[in-house]
């Protein structure tokens, strides 16, 4: 890409945006600046452009974004057939396992959950299609980035910020290569309270026809309910028949 090509005011259009979520719902012009890094005269015009587009409302001191902005992500969903696709299995994974069931994809150091079946909340957040956490902590994550050559993996984890989330996260990145290899061989991911205590979950790949992983998809439990070591022999059977079914209508 030549550097004449990129955009850099829409590129930083796009950093505010992402500087909101689910704690962070109204943000000040100063508060976008910190989050975001840019200078508060960029963020402010940002900000302003948003408001009278459409995209966020303004009260004189803090900016909200409005369900207008719901059309860039509905962009993402409409484009692409695998939500409409696993959603239904999701739902009867979940109905058998009598636990929540999620589906996501890799962006950059991040899953994005795009479809979700719940029976319970099992997290101290809210996940809905949309949602993202950190690949290398969590079970859908690792099964993606195990998909990947070590280089690209490696690369992803020189990009990560490794947190210890719980005593339990892995955050050595020679351990976590190795963990990518063991759940290579093995065809899954366990995880075991590394997101958060309480937490436990087991993900594998979904696969086109052709063999190519384009998502993955997870069992989430209390672990109080499914301790991590009791996942594979409760929920892998039924995650397979899910991966089975989904590889014959992903073309």
């Amino acid at each position: 890409m030549r550097e004449t090509d990129f955009v850099s005011g829409f590129a930083k259009g796009l950093k505010v945006i992402e500087a909101f979520d689910e704690t962070r719902q109204r943000l000040s012009i100063a508060d976008a600046a910190k989050l975001t890094g840019l200078d508060r005269a960029t963020v402010r015009r940002s900000l302003l452009t948003l408001a009278e587009l459409g995209y966020a409302e303004y009260d004189g001191k803090f900016f909200v974004l409005t369900p207008k902005i719901l059309r860039l992500g509905h962009a993402y969903l409409s484009a692409t057939p695998l939500p409409v696709l696993i959603q239904p299995h999701l739902d009867q994974l979940s109905e058998r396992a009598g636990q929540s069931a999620s589906a996501s994809v890799l962006d950059g150091t991040e899953i994005v959950y795009i479809a979700r079946a719940s029976q319970r909340r099992v997290m101290s957040i809210n996940l809905t299609p949309g949602s993202r956490l950190p690949a290398f902590c969590a079970s859908m994550g690792r099964v993606l980035l195990a998909s990947l050559p070590d280089a690209e993996a490696r690369a992803v984890l020189s990009r990560t910020d490794l947190r210890q989330n719980t005593p339990n996260t892995k955050t050595d990145v020679e351990d976590l290569m190795a963990e990518f290899r063991r759940v290579r061989e093995q065809g899954y991911a366990v995880i075991d309270q590394e997101l958060e205590i309480g937490l436990c979950s087991i993900a594998v790949p979904v696969e086109n026809d052709r063999g190519q992983t384009v998502a993955a998809i997870n069992i989430g439990a209390p672990a109080a309910h499914a301790p991590a070591a009791e996942m594979p022999g409760r929920y892998l059977p039924l995650l397979k028949e899910t991966q089975k079914a989904l590889r014959l209508v992903l073309r």
